[in-house]
């Protein structure tokens, strides 16, 4: 451990951890209400459609790159796209949960900033998801585009009609790519290894995935990323003020540093 990570640590375990048995049941809880109100979301089929022609035709006018020029290189090897499905369907929640996890145990402070933040990005996602349904670009005859969990495997959908475990018309924002981008801010601001910033790879890999399989058009992940930039703007990373922070380099230094401290004063 370097000096750097001291303070950081020291200050982690100042700050009690929210109990255990309640941040369970209050994420279990915040889940299930999630769950709960994207059924709420599904029968808006035509709407759905609807809505998905006026965004692709946004981002055409808008020239944004075209999904299927990055879905083209997944398909030059089943390989490649099998495992850009896996990545799909297997990641998305392991990893968040881990993130949640990690900094429960070691860096409590962050993780209610971090949990809070979830909380509120997938709140305000559930309010789009309601307000304007809207079906992926794999299910848009439009763009050319093939399904590749349904063709290639694995896939995490069933038929829309018979689907009662999601809602497939909740494309935007992508929450995929709205976490993931929120665990790589919480990860680099909770640590200072010089290899922190390689966690943006996870958020920059999870969007080629979600728009390569056609799960998501460009947008999705604008509009997650929007949210999450007003969600962090209200909720503010938790910091030391300067009186504590000089305690607690005072409280980390050796014993002759701490008299030559009180010396000064």
């Amino acid at each position: 451990m370097n000096a750097r990570t001291e303070p950081e640590e020291a200050e982690s375990d100042a700050i009690a951890r929210p109990p255990l048995v309640r941040e369970l049941l209050l994420v279990a809880g915040l889940f299930l209400v999630y769950k709960f109100g994207r059924q709420l979301a599904t029968g808006h089929t035509a709407e759905a459609f609807h809505n998905a022609h006026r965004v692709w035709d946004l981002e055409r006018a808008v020239r944004l790159p075209g999904e299927g020029s990055l879905q083209s290189l997944l398909l030059h090897g089943d390989t490649l796209v099998h495992l850009a499905n896996t990545y799909y369907a297997t990641v998305h929640f392991p990893v968040t949960a881990a993130f949640l996890v990690w900094l429960y145990l070691r860096r409590p402070a962050h993780y209610v900033w971090a949990r809070r933040v979830l909380a509120a990005v997938t709140a305000a996602a559930l309010v789009l998801h309601l307000a304007f349904p809207l079906a992926p670009p794999r299910m848009l005859a439009a763009t050319g585009l093939i399904d590749t969990a349904a063709v290639y495997g694995p896939s995490v959908y069933g038929p829309p009609r018979t689907d009662h475990l999601s809602n497939q018309f909740a494309a935007m924002p992508s929450l995929h790519f709205g976490w993931a981008l929120m665990v790589a801010v919480g990860l680099i601001a909770a640590t200072r290894s010089r290899w922190r910033w390689l966690w943006l790879l996870h958020p920059a890999l999870t969007l080629l995935v979600i728009v390569g399989t056609a799960n998501h058009y460009w947008l999705d992940a604008l509009v997650a990323t929007a949210l999450l930039g007003a969600a962090l703007a209200v909720i503010h990373l938790p910091h030391r003020t300067t009186t504590t922070a000089g305690r607690g380099r005072e409280e980390l230094a050796p014993a002759p540093e701490r008299e030559l401290v009180g010396a000064h004063r």
